[in-house]
C-alpha cells in the first residue's frame, strides 16, 4: 500500500490545521482511510510542526508499525467497526478538556452543536488507550456517533472524510465553548436547547459546510 502524494499532503495539512486552531498541542494525531484494510496516520510529532514528514500506513487489523503512537489503536478499532468513517482526529482542545473533567458533554445549544446529537458519547476513563482491549471498548462506546469525549483526555472525532473529521473537531470545541459559557452565566443547563426539528434542520452537509470550514482552517498552510 503506497499512499499518493495527495493523501500524504491531506494528512499533513489536516495536522497543521488542527495545531493552528488550538485543537491539539504536543499530543494528538489524525488519519485518513486508504482502503478497506489500511489507513494513513500523521507523523508522530507535534501536529502543528508537521511539514513534509510522511505519515505511516497502518493496517486496520494487526500490530502497529514501529514508531506509530500507541493510541493509534483507537483508529484501528473505529475503522474496523465503521466502514462509513474515512477520517479520524484525536484532539485535546481546552474548553472541551475542562468540561470533560466534570463528565459534561456539550448539549445541542446552537447550530454547530447540533451535528453531534444524539451524542457526543462519554468515555469515563482518563487513562491513555495503549492496549487493543481498551481501544475496542472505546470504539464500541462511540457506536454510530461522530465524537466521543474522554474524561480529562480530550476527544476522538470521526467523519466520512478527514476534511469532515477536522471540521467536526472545530465544531466540537465550539460546542464546548458555548456549553462552558452558558454554565458560567449561571443558566439552567436544561434550558436553551434546540428541539428535535431544529436539530434535524441543522444536521446537513450541503452548501459547502465542510468545504468552507476546511478552507478557513487550512488557509495559507
Amino acid at each position: 500500500m503506497n499512499p499518493t502524494p495527495a493523501q500524504h499532503s491531506l494528512v499533513q495539512q489536516a495536522a497543521r490545521a488542527l495545531g493552528r486552531a488550538g485543537l491539539v498541542h504536543a499530543y494528538g494525531h489524525c488519519s485518513t482511510r486508504l482502503d478497506d484494510g489500511h489507513f494513513l496516520v500523521c507523523a508522530a510529532m507535534p501536529m502543528g510542526l508537521i511539514g513534509e514528514e510522511p505519515g505511516t500506513v497502518v493496517p486496520i487489523s494487526g500490530p502497529l508499525p514501529e514508531g506509530v503512537l500507541g493510541e493509534v489503536r483507537v483508529h484501528q478499532a473505529i475503522y474496523a467497526r465503521r466502514p462509513d468513517v474515512g477520517g479520524i482526529c484525536r484532539i485535546m482542545p481546552p474548553a472541551l478538556m475542562a468540561l470533560s473533567t466534570q463528565r459534561i458533554v456539550p448539549a445541542p445549544r446552537h447550530g454547530i452543536g447540533a451535528y453531534f446529537h444524539p451524542g457526543p458519547a462519554l468515555w469515563d476513563d482518563p487513562r491513555l488507550l495503549r492496549d487493543d482491549a481498551s481501544a475496542a471498548r472505546l470504539a464500541d462506546t462511540l457506536g454510530p456517533l461522530n465524537a466521543i469525549i474522554m474524561r480529562g483526555n480530550g476527544a476522538v472525532v470521526c467523519g466520512a472524510s478527514l476534511e469532515q473529521a477536522v471540521t467536526l473537531s472545530w465544531f466540537l470545541e465550539d460546542a464546548a465553548r458555548v456549553e462552558r459559557d452558558v454554565r458560567a452565566m449561571g443558566c439552567d443547563p436544561a434550558t436553551g436547547l434546540l428541539d428535535a426539528d431544529e436539530i434535524a434542520a441543522r444536521q446537513i452537509w450541503s452548501g459547502g459546510v465542510v468545504e468552507r470550514m476546511w478552507q478557513h482552517l487550512t488557509m495559507r498552510i
